[in-house]
């Protein structure tokens, strides 16, 4: 199974995720923030085959997180999560780096099909 990073500033949506991911047997791995999810990447030198973060995030948010994810680890499929519409857009131009953008609030169902459409995805 997969390793999935996931990134979120709110601790029930991390946990909600994350027990959601562990239902289909990947092993995941939570940060605070962007800035944290990055020293994890870093540490485990981009161990992880999903990088799952939310967007609005204070420190460093979900897109800096992508962008410097990708710069770094060219290899790791991410998938982005936000309740906001202007963060959604600001989004819309990061395919080629970004998997897709999940849309909060999401049931547990569709955030394991997410995941799974990227997972397979990674070819």
């Amino acid at each position: 199974m997969a390793r999935v990073l996931i990134a979120d500033d709110e601790e029930s949506m991390r946990q909600l995720v994350a027990r959601a991911i562990a239902m289909d047997g990947h092993e995941t791995t939570t940060a605070e923030d962007g800035a944290e999810a990055l020293e994890v990447l870093i540490k485990e030198d981009g161990g992880f085959d999903l990088l799952l973060t939310d967007i609005k995030m204070p420190v460093m948010d979900g897109i800096a997180l992508a962008l410097a994810a990708k710069r770094d680890f060219p290899k790791l499929t991410i998938l982005l999560m936000t309740g906001f519409a202007d963060q959604r857009e600001r989004a819309s131009g990061l395919d080629v780096i970004v998997h897709d953008v999940v849309t909060k609030p999401f049931a547990v169902a569709d955030i394991r099909t997410a995941v799974a459409d990227a997972l397979a995805s990674r070819g």
